[in-house]
């Protein structure tokens, strides 16, 4: 404990004062050849898997099941009865390495406070606060070594059970005591926690921060002080990347831009409006509604849908970060484990147009996008109502096959500006792919 103050203290003295602007490249932050590393093997993984677990899938309503209401000191009461007895992680990591997937990004500490790993700063632990007294993360990050799968962190800024945390726009109704509020306080734990999970569980590849919104409607802007706890995570392990779902655009410091339910580009869902950065970019997405475990919500996205979301991804130069929610028991739920799997099947036959591949010459179109990787450009159909296809490409075409059976597929130029793909009739499949030589 004192070694964890005493580096916690000499980070923060390294450190210059001031919070983080809301801008990209403010104050010139250059990534370290290490984080630099990191992004690039980040960017060509192309597919993670979000896993959001805590005592709130007891009850079986969401993540945010303490936002609704109930008093904070009744919720609490369920990490006493949190037992999750058929947790195994490396069953976990085993069907997430199926899928395809090649990192995991766990919910260290969601907004109820709870932290999912042992910690000297509280009791409320799943080690040292339920009957369970196992360290599922320290298991978690294990069965990701020794599968080679990479751990990326979720960890939540804001608190709706500590009294120091400043209320925000969330968490006004459980019954905490918002008039004791001691920044300072708050954002010592924070980082001491954070110093936790960087010195107490191996290489973590990224830390991914949520709730930095709670205060976007505050009436002076709220300052996080991200600029120093960026900074203290570079320092404690330099190939960690920082990601944070702030919605807004890249702040000082980050290494990845985060979109919700959202590809790069689009704003369906109302939370990705920013610029698109020329950083790593990943969108987070749910298997059905809800991120957390609700017992209600079995409106899965069938693996076609999946698929093309993926794709969608990887023609915007993005990775997909897909959602499983476990059960309460531990268990991935059957409906996830049945997607996961015929992912990666399709992965196992289709991968080459995904992994380490940048985003297409042509992106997010009606018929679909492309997907580059050297001199192959990969022109994936998500409709199968195309015949000839015009793409308004910069670079010469010298051979069009499809990508399965490499069967020639007929091609002509297009006024000095591209070419029109001759396309055969395309099978009902989720992504009907061909590949263009091109030079």
């Amino acid at each position: 404990m004192m070694k964890k103050n005493i580096l916690f203290v000499l980070t923060m003295l390294a450190a210059a004062v001031g919070s983080a602007g809301a801008s990209e490249n403010v104050s010139g932050y250059e990534p370290s050849e290490q984080v630099r590393q990191s992004q690039k093997e980040f960017a060509a993984d192309r597919f993670g898997i979000f896993i959001h677990w805590g005592i709130y899938s007891m009850f079986a309503q969401g993540e945010w099941y303490l936002n609704s209401g109930i008093r904070e000191d009744e919720y609490c009461k369920a990490a006493r009865g949190f037992y999750p007895a058929d947790f195994d992680a490396d069953e976990w990591v085993k069907a997430i390495k199926g899928s395809g997937a090649r990192y995991i990004t766990f919910t260290t500490r969601h907004h109820d406070g709870f932290s999912m790993f042992k910690t000297a700063e509280n009791d409320y632990n799943i080690v040292d606060g339920t009957p369970f007294k196992r360290d599922v993360l320290k298991e978690l990050s294990d069965a990701c070594a020794k599968e080679d799968v990479k751990l990326h962190l979720y960890y939540s800024h804001l608190d709706w059970k500590r009294t120091d945390y400043p209320r925000g726009r969330t968490g006004r109704h459980n019954g905490r005591d918002s008039l004791n509020y001691n920044w300072d306080t708050y954002y010592k734990f924070m980082n001491n926690q954070l110093t936790e999970l960087l010195t107490n569980y191996g290489p973590i590849r990224a830390i991914w921060f949520d709730g930095y919104w709670d205060h976007d409607e505050d009436s002076v802007p709220f300052n996080w002080q991200l600029e120093e706890q960026y900074r203290m995570i570079h320092t404690l392990q330099p190939s960690c990347m920082v990601a944070n779902n702030h919605h807004e655009n890249v702040i000082e410091g980050e290494d990845i831009q985060i979109f919700e339910r959202d590809v790069p580009g689009e704003n369906t869902a109302g939370y990705s409006s920013q610029d698109i950065a020329s950083l790593p970019k990943e969108t987070c997405q749910t298997m059905n509604g809800m991120w957390g475990y609700k017992v209600k919500d079995t409106n899965y996205k069938d693996t076609p849908t999946l698929v093309r979301l993926l794709v969608k991804c990887a023609g915007m130069g993005a990775n997909l970060l897909l959602n499983v929610g476990p059960q309460p028991n531990g268990e991935l739920p059957r409906q996830s484990l049945d997607r996961l799997k015929e992912m990666g099947e399709w992965l196992s036959v289709y991968g080459e147009t995904i992994y380490g591949t940048d985003g297409g010459d042509i992106q997010s179109q009606p018929w679909g996008t492309t997907t580059r990787k050297g001199d192959k450009l990969y022109v994936h159909l998500l409709s199968s109502d195309i015949r000839d296809l015009h793409l308004p490409l910069d670079c010469k075409v010298k051979k069009a096959v499809t990508f399965d059976g490499k069967e020639d597929v007929k091609f002509s130029r297009h006024n000095e500006k591209g070419v029109v793909l001759h396309l055969p009739a395309i099978p009902d499949v989720p992504d009907y792919i061909i590949e263009l030589t091109t030079k």
